[in-house]
């Protein structure tokens, strides 16, 4: 860029005095563009740069002082370099006013071409140097910027880190400790001495105090891997117990380096420690979950697998209808304590549940407190609820408009007392012998909850009472209608089946 050619323009109205000036000015090896007007001249500065201007004073029209006004008049022209050419003698005013219109200098005529090109040279390289000095200043001022940039960049990141540090011992996560390996001196942050709890004002830190706050399994190893810094290892990483003078346990992984002098020999050891108890609790309940998952699913495949092997009915629709609706009430009640991660479900609203295919003729009413019941006593009155719900629906009171439905519950003793009233549906007649509906229902609740179930057949409607005790609970592992014998003969239809 620097041998670049620049522009030179040559302004005069007589083009002899032009081809003249371009004989003279041609061993300079520039850009010689030649005008023959002031207004050309200044249609050509509009639109390219140029490094000196050679205007004659006296032409036509445009003059060269009020040329030189007008390009002076540009921001961009405010510095260029113009000079002079004048046929005439001119008076020191009149060279007052060139300088004033921004003149740089004045060649009278005859022009004496070695001192026109001394000048022009004189000032094109002017111009060269002033665009390299532009160039290099505003790469250096890119450089600056970059750099600029880089080093706000880089202090953002310390900054950063440094305030994640900060908020990290603030909050006991995180500490860092150095130890003199030559005398033996110790030296800890505030946030190793609140990973440790103890008080930086009263705890000496010396080797036999520090020791005594790890975990009694976890110091021998410990003790190793300190060991094998004397025995050339540079770096170690271990997890590991700290038993803090109140008795809490902490877990934490550390992490240490050492620093050697010139022969090798291990003069200094710096580490971090951090505090990673809630992780290793976090760990912990995973595993728990997992292990619950993995129970609450065999439970639930055997249920189902009772629920199919013990289903009984006339024909494959029939015996397809039952099953898939003890399946459904199984996922209801599923749904209702993963809602509450298997803590347990609330009896209102596993009632709602079960009963809500058959609620919207307004013929069911349910009153009780609040009850919590453990998920094995949900899932098994959850199934004994839909035996019920079903029946009702196909022979009892929700059999027809007019039929009417009661469940209250209440607790008495810790024990859960469920009453299930039917009335305005159906005469009902005791039958002659239990249905599988009867009998699953009894079965569940008295095999698996250790409770009773209690059937009244009154002509107005069927009563049943379930009583349930909320703190002894069979085991779960027991499988939904663990049935006698005699019931797994092909059933007899009846009004509750």
């Amino acid at each position: 860029m620097d041998n670049e050619k620049i522009n030179i323009l040559l302004v005069d109205d007589q083009p002899a005095k032009l081809l003249a000036y371009e004989v003279i000015l041609k061993e300079l090896g520039e850009h010689l563009v030649a005008v023959s007007s002031g207004r050309d001249a200044l249609e050509f500065l509009l639109k390219n740069e140029v490094a000196v201007i050679l205007v004659d004073v006296c032409m036509p029209e445009l003059d060269g002082f009020e040329l030189a006004a007008m390009i002076r008049e540009h921001p961009r022209f405010q510095k260029t370099a113009m000079i002079f050419i004048s046929a005439i003698q001119v008076s020191d005013f009149d060279r007052l006013r060139g300088y004033e219109m921004g003149a740089v200098d004045y060649v009278p005529v005859p022009v004496v071409p070695e001192v026109l090109r001394a000048k022009i040279r004189v000032f094109a390289e002017l111009y060269r140097k002033t665009r390299q000095l532009e160039r290099l200043n505003a790469e250096l001022e890119d450089r600056v910027r970059a750099r600029t940039a880089e080093l706000e960049q880089s202090t953002a990141r310390l900054v950063e880190s440094e305030q994640r540090r900060s908020m990290a011992i603030a909050a006991g996560k995180m500490g860092s400790w150095d130890w003199d390996w030559v005398n033996g001196d110790w030296m800890w942050d505030e946030g190793q001495y609140k990973i440790f709890g103890v008080d930086p004002k009263s705890f000496q830190l010396t080797s036999e105090n520090i020791q005594g706050l790890f975990h009694p399994e976890d110091v021998d190893e410990l003790r190793q891997a300190w060991a094998g810094f004397g025995k050339g290892e540079t770096s170690y990483e271990a997890e590991f117990r700290v038993l803090r003078p109140d008795g809490e346990v902490r877990w934490c992984v550390g992490t240490a380096a050492a620093t050697s002098d010139r022969s090798g020999r291990v003069v200094r050891v710096s580490g971090v420690t951090v505090d990673i108890t809630d992780r290793k609790r976090a760990e912990e309940r995973q595993s728990l979950l997992t292990r619950e998952v993995d129970h609450r699913a065999k439970n639930a495949l055997a249920l189902a697998q009772s629920i199919v092997r013990l289903t009984r009915a006339q024909n494959v629709t029939a015996y397809v209808r039952a099953v898939e609706g003890r399946i459904t009430a199984l996922a209801r009640v599923h749904t209702v304590l993963s809602l509450s991660s298997w803590q347990g479900a609330e009896i209102r609203r596993l009632v709602t549940e079960e009963i809500a295919p058959y609620s919207e003729a307004g013929q069911i009413q349910i009153e009780g407190s609040e009850v919590q019941l453990q998920p094995a006593t949900a899932q098994t009155l959850a199934l004994a609820l839909h035996e019920l719900v079903t029946n009702s629906a196909k022979y009892g009171s929700l059999s027809v408009l007019s039929g009417r439905l009661a469940i209250t519950w209440e607790v008495q003793d810790d024990t859960l007392i469920l009453a299930w009233v039917e009335s305005g549906g159906p005469k009902v007649t005791k039958p002659k012998q239990k249905g599988f509906g009867t009998r699953s229902v009894i079965a569940s609740i008295e095999t698996q909850l250790g409770g009773q179930a209690d059937f009244e057949w009154r002509a107005e409607g069927l009563i049943c009472r379930l009583t349930v005790p909320l703190r002894s609970v069979v085991s779960d592992t027991q499988t939904f209608h663990e049935l006698p014998a005699e019931d797994r003969k092909p059933a007899v239809r009846s009004r509750v089946g």
